[in-house]
């Protein structure tokens, strides 16, 4: 089973959002995500500044098996992006939810982020994916 911190918020995507001291939020793709990809090559990130509608596709990650698209799970504006990915790729694979984070975020509505999966949720989501 996938590793899916009870801290984080979840898509039916695979995206994880974490919710920063500040009100921003950083996210990524979930351990179930980075597996079902295998081993990434390529990460595009977005410019900072860029405004993400929720359900846009914010970034692309292209692995040994496949590219696939990344979406923002809310609204809000790209404060910053894992610049350490252009050359290190993998860190996705070895830290999803670590040094591996995509974007910071800060979100339109902090409501949004709320109303996206909890762990117990998604937990339940990756069930079904592999039945």
């Amino acid at each position: 089973m996938s590793d899916v911190p009870a801290n984080l918020r979840y898509t039916r995507e695979h995206e994880w959002v974490r919710t920063e001291a500040d009100g921003t939020v950083t996210l990524g793709i979930t351990d179930h995500a980075q597996h079902q990809l295998g081993e990434l090559v390529y990460v595009e990130l977005p410019e900072a500044g860029r405004r993400l509608a929720a359900g846009a596709a914010l970034a692309e990650v292209e692995s040994t098996k496949a590219a696939s698209d990344v979406y923002a799970p809310v609204s809000g504006e790209v404060l910053a992006v894992n610049d350490a990915l252009a050359t290190a790729p993998e860190l996705v694979n070895s830290s999803p939810y670590g040094d591996g984070w995509l974007v910071r975020l800060k979100p339109d509505q902090a409501a949004d982020v709320a109303a996206l999966l909890d762990a117990a949720a998604y937990t339940r989501v990756v069930a079904d994916d592999q039945h």
